[in-house]
């Protein structure tokens, strides 16, 4: 079925729609429309509301009836102009033969109210789609047929230890004196930090391990930016959110330097994660069948506003706003994808396996996936000052949810094969705090003192972190 382009490119350049559809004066954009196929969407109506429900959207599902109503309204406006368009055609060739005054002129005046006409109901066109488009962008990815309904173990790293002392990572941390969190509270706010002496150390020797890990295994790596359009990040579905509304970063600027002229536009936003800008490598990208599968380990720092609450969930190192993260990342063919997904997976499991951490895997439910995932598994290690388990990763497929955003396509070696989108797929190799908690817990010895994994004793030169 033919995709449908919402609006034409001069528009896009001005002009961006809200979820009213209001116009908005923006920047330049630099994506094209999504290639988003809204006949599928009405097509296949009460699958795609069940599949909304199922991942906790109902705001969502209740807007696919605005979408079918929508759509309906866009192939009427299609309908009403198509015989204006051709009526214009007809008098456009007749012109250049005509040319008696009387019948020219009827031709001239009958020229000027099509074109008007036209120009009326292309206006409306483009309200139509800038709605239709903003709706349909906001449903989330197809869910893999074996995604359970409940989070369910798949695998386990490691084994539990027997601790004679038990404390949480923050107490550790600050009798080390490698963590600051009440300077970090008085410089910025509640959620951030400073790290010091051999927690920054430790910090850099898991950057390192990971990265070692991951290029010894055919990913090449990658310094993205840490601010990206925010465009570029709703294509890539990081739309995270709290109570509170829309918790992505937006920067504002001011041209002229001064405190007083900083205008608040949106158009920039800091990075949640390097997953955003490694996708946004390939914009408007066609590989060769040969170049797939194309692997990628990004080192980046992620911003997240929606740190959470004060809770012991969230204690100290565990929820925070800025955070240094190793992150996989590849684009398949679609066949392919499932595998990478597995080969990812497998990456991460010798990751916290070589770090000493007892863990698990997760093959997640549907109602934990981001809009972009098609599946996705996270691993979990045990954290033992709080007695249970916490995230340190995650993988998860998003076949063409963001390529069709992102315009990322690739050529078969078939002369007569059109042109298909990648899958793309991403994973977390490290991300920093949380494992730091998980070996500041795991290797705390009864003198206070925190053991070093073997592995990244290399990195920072010692195996032992011992009390200040």
């Amino acid at each position: 079925m033919t995709a449908i382009r919402p609006f034409p490119r001069c528009l896009r350049q001005h002009v961006r729609y809200n979820s009213k559809t209001t116009a908005i004066h923006a920047g330049p954009l630099i994506l094209k429309p999504p290639q988003i196929n809204i006949n599928r969407i009405v097509e296949n109506y009460d699958e795609i509301y069940k599949n909304c429900m199922s991942r906790n959207l109902p705001q969502i599902a209740a807007s696919l009836s605005e979408i079918v109503t929508l759509n309906q309204l866009r192939l009427q406006q299609l309908q009403q102009l198509s015989p204006l368009e051709m009526r214009r055609n007809i008098i456009s060739a007749k012109l250049p033969k005509t040319t008696q005054q009387g019948p020219r002129k009827l031709l001239l005046d009958e020229a000027l109210t099509l074109k008007t006409k036209i120009a009326f109901m292309k206006r409306e066109q483009e309200v139509t789609m800038g709605r239709l488009i903003t709706l349909s962008s906001a449903i989330p990815n197809d869910t893999h047929p074996e995604t359970p309904s409940t989070e369910t173990e798949v695998g386990k790293i490691g084994k539990l230890e027997e601790k004679p002392v038990v404390k949480d990572h923050v107490e550790i941390a600050e009798s080390l004196d490698i963590l600051d969190l009440r300077s970090g509270a008085r410089t910025t706010g509640h959620a951030w930090y400073y790290l010091k002496g051999l927690g920054v150390q430790l910090e850099l020797a898991l950057v390192s391990y990971a990265i070692e890990m991951a290029v010894r295994k055919g990913w090449k790596l990658v310094k993205p930016p840490d601010v990206v359009r925010t465009e570029v990040a709703m294509a890539c579905g990081f739309r995270p959110r709290d109570d509170e509304g829309d918790q992505i970063y937006r920067l504002a600027h001011s041209p002229l330097g001064g405190v007083d002229s900083v205008k608040e536009e949106g158009s920039l936003c800091l990075a949640g994660t390097a997953e955003i800008p490694m996708a946004a490598m390939n914009i408007d990208t066609i590989f060769r069948e040969e170049e797939l599968p194309l692997r990628y380990v990004g080192v980046g720092t992620a911003y997240r506003a929606e740190a959470g609450s004060r809770g012991k969930e969230s204690k100290g190192l565990y929820r925070v706003h800025q955070f240094t993260k190793v992150e996989l990342f590849a684009w398949t063919k679609p066949e392919d994808s499932d595998e990478m997904l597995n080969e990812i997976l497998q990456l991460q499991k010798e990751i916290v396996e070589g770090l000493g951490l007892h863990a698990r895997i997760l093959d997640m439910p549907s109602y934990e996936l981001g809009n972009a995932a098609y599946r996705k598994y996270d691993i979990e290690a045990w954290l033992y000052g709080r007695q249970g388990w916490g995230e340190v990763s995650s993988a998860s497929n998003c076949t063409d949810y963001q390529s069709r955003r992102l315009h990322t396509r690739y050529r078969r070696n078939d002369p007569d094969a059109k042109l298909q989108f990648a899958h793309t797929l991403n994973g977390t190799a490290i991300a920093v705090p949380r494992m730091i908690i998980a070996i500041l817990e795991s290797g705390l010895q009864e003198d206070g003192s925190v053991k070093i994994p073997e592995a990244l004793r290399k990195y920072v030169g010692t195996d032992t972190m011992q009390i200040s």
